[in-house]
């Protein structure tokens, strides 16, 4: 291994200094260069960490030693892109759902997407299908169809890396969408103006970009499509066919038209921009139009998602001081490092409910607005909430059983003892990003000498959960 690939054990987060230090001006023809490592910012352990946070949900030491030596580049390109055959795991995983959709409930949906991104080649996929779920935010709740919900959340996977355009159109005519916003019955006598305005300025535009007038001419486009029997129908004679003028273009539109109006919009862009960033690079600073207006220009050319996602994790930026730690974990990405570090399985129907109860219950986001993230995942409750559900996947005993074990991933791994194992499991879970005092103090607890009856198991098992409690893990 090269001199910049190194694992440096405890050599901590990237030093905030340089052009791209939180609180100085950055220029956007370097924050969006390709990152390309060098004796002061090099390939390390920390900043591989940070990309398995953001572009997947952790990962294994496996994977991220295989990554040091890969270097950024050749690891981006396997995230984007992997090997696997994405095909046969697709249609197992496909099956499962749509066993678990007869059912007419969300929890098996959920079960069964937490164990699909658990063990997903493609990790990056399945974020990005996470983040949709969040954008568009149609929740079961009003939905009232599994099967509905399914098809829909299959929708946000097939276009999650792909265009922007086409899922857009594809979303604005899914059944699903179109119940959870009231807008299963667009009548020509009665359009829908709260789906109108929805698409306009949660989907689209953003608010201020657009006028209650552009919104009714948008509702007047949409009419004729009903969803009866949970099925999308078209209805021709409900239809208003006269001329409409929807942000400034006049014309006899249709659905399809309104949102092809809206995206050639300065706006759109802009916004899908803004929110990819708040996902992939910092939620903790708001960047300003000048930062962001060379991906929105690229971006509005085609509406490449996949091409936005792959400047933004091969860019400087990321790499830098504004990115490393500036998200709060959501509850899935929390506990789903936790599962990955430690190369294990957990009974996902279970953990499904747990999540929820920590504020994030997939198939169904809390408002029309999805979850608001940042700082409102963190509150004295789902800080505790947090902490029972860490020991109650590494205990051994309980509702998660055995199935994550410390010891036997450290032994692995070649580390048989305490001694060995504890160092280990932190820059396995941190990459060596914790304080020194705070490292010192926790390797200093396991040198001691045990209580009679411990074991060296149920020792790693509390100091893992020690680990996971630490404001560091709660930090992407």
């Amino acid at each position: 291994m090269s001199d910049k690939s190194k694992n440096t054990t405890g050599q901590g987060r990237p030093k905030k200094t340089g052009p791209a230090s939180p609180g100085k001006p950055i220029d956007p023809v370097w924050a969006w260069a390709p990152y390309e490592p060098d004796a002061r910012r090099p390939w390390d352990l920390p900043r591989a960490g940070h990309l398995f946070r953001r572009a997947a949900f952790g990962a294994t030491w496996d994977r991220l030693q295989r990554a040091l030596a890969d270097g950024p580049a050749r690891t981006i390109d396997a995230l984007l892109r992997p090997d696997a055959e994405m095909a046969d795991f697709d249609k197992t995983y496909d099956e499962y759902d749509a066993a678990a959709a007869r059912s007419n409930t969300t929890d098996g949906l959920r079960a069964w997407w937490l164990r699909r991104m658990i063990q997903t080649p493609h990790p990056l996929l399945e974020k990005m299908t996470l983040f949709w779920h969040g954008y568009f935010a149609v929740s079961g709740a009003k939905v009232e169809s599994a099967g509905l919900m399914l098809e829909h959340v299959q929708l946000l996977r097939r276009y999650a890396l792909g265009r922007f355009e086409p899922l857009l159109e594809a979303v604005s005519h899914d059944p699903a969408m179109l119940l959870s916003f009231g807008a299963a019955a667009n009548r020509k006598a009665r359009p829908s103006g709260d789906f109108a305005r929805a698409l306009l300025g949660q989907f689209g535009l953003g608010a201020g970009n657009f006028s209650e007038e552009d919104a009714s001419e948008v509702a007047r486009a949409f009419t004729g499509w009903f969803v009866l029997r949970n099925e999308l129908r078209y209805i021709p004679r409900e239809h208003d066919d006269g001329a409409k003028s929807i942000l400034g273009q006049k014309g006899d539109w249709g659905s399809k038209d309104a949102v092809r109006i809206l995206l050639r919009q300065p706006a759109a862009p802009r916004r899908v921009v803004r929110k990819l960033y708040r996902w992939l690079v910092s939620e903790t600073d708001e960047p300003g139009d000048a930062m962001l207006a060379p991906l929105a220009e690229s971006y509005a050319k085609d509406y490449d998602t996949g091409k936005l996602v792959e400047t933004m994790l091969r860019s400087n930026l990321f790499f830098s001081p504004v990115a490393y730690r500036r998200r709060v974990k959501c509850p899935v990405e929390f506990a789903l490092g936790i599962i990955k570090g430690l190369e294990g399985m957990a009974a996902t129907a279970r953990l499904g409910s747990d999540l929820a109860a920590l504020g994030q219950n997939l198939y169904r986001p809390p408002t029309v607005k999805g979850w608001q993230g940042g700082r409102n995942w963190i509150n004295s409750s789902t800080m505790i909430g947090r902490s029972n559900l860490a020991l109650a996947l590494v205990s051994g005993a309980g509702p998660y059983g055995n199935k994550l074990d410390p010891l036997a991933v450290a032994r692995k791994h070649g580390k048989p003892d305490a001694k060995s194992a504890c160092p280990f499991l932190l820059d396995l879970f941190l990459q060596g990003d914790v304080d020194p005092k705070v490292r010192e103090t926790l390797l200093a607890s396991t040198a001691e000498s045990p209580p009679a009856g411990d074991n060296p198991s149920q020792r790693l098992r509390r100091f893992v959960h020690t680990i996971l409690t630490l404001p560091e893990f709660q930090l992407a």
